[in-house]
């Protein structure tokens, strides 16, 4: 299997599990368990949950020419700027303390997700921007 399809195979399973499935299912007593700050409404969490899945299904363009040897690059950009942009952003709000009154499972995943993002940031400009396989 190529490097950009486990990038990709990467990517997809962990936003859809640690992100798009809690942030779309568990109720609203769950997330605040976990240690989210608790919301009025939680309309835009779950709006951000549903943008996740969006995301996973560009990605699941690119998965399948990437098993097939070829490069999708619209989705490989998108995962550059998202998960470049998420990485700078999560550092920069860790950073400040923003996450210190949240529960450790949360700053666990928050700080996971900064190194994560860094890593697929990284593997898709390798893979996917400067990668060998043909473009689709």
């Amino acid at each position: 299997m190529k490097p950009l399809s486990l990038v990709l195979i990467f990517k997809i399973l962990g936003t859809v599990i640690l992100w798009c499935l809690p942030l779309l299912l568990f109720p609203a007593t769950m997330l605040e368990s976990l240690g989210l700050p608790a919301q009025n409404s939680y309309m835009f969490v779950r709006l951000l949950g549903w943008a996740y899945l969006a995301l996973c299904v560009g990605y699941g363009f690119a998965l399948r020419e990437a098993l097939r040897g070829r490069r999708l690059m619209g989705p490989i950009w998108v995962g550059i700027v998202s998960n470049g942009g998420a990485c700078l952003y999560l550092l920069y709000f860790g950073s400040i303390g923003t996450w210190s009154q949240w529960g450790a499972s949360l700053q666990f995943i928050a700080w996971g997700s900064v190194f994560a993002a860094a890593l697929i940031t990284l593997g898709l400009f390798l893979f996917g921007v400067r990668g060998q396989e043909p473009l689709a």
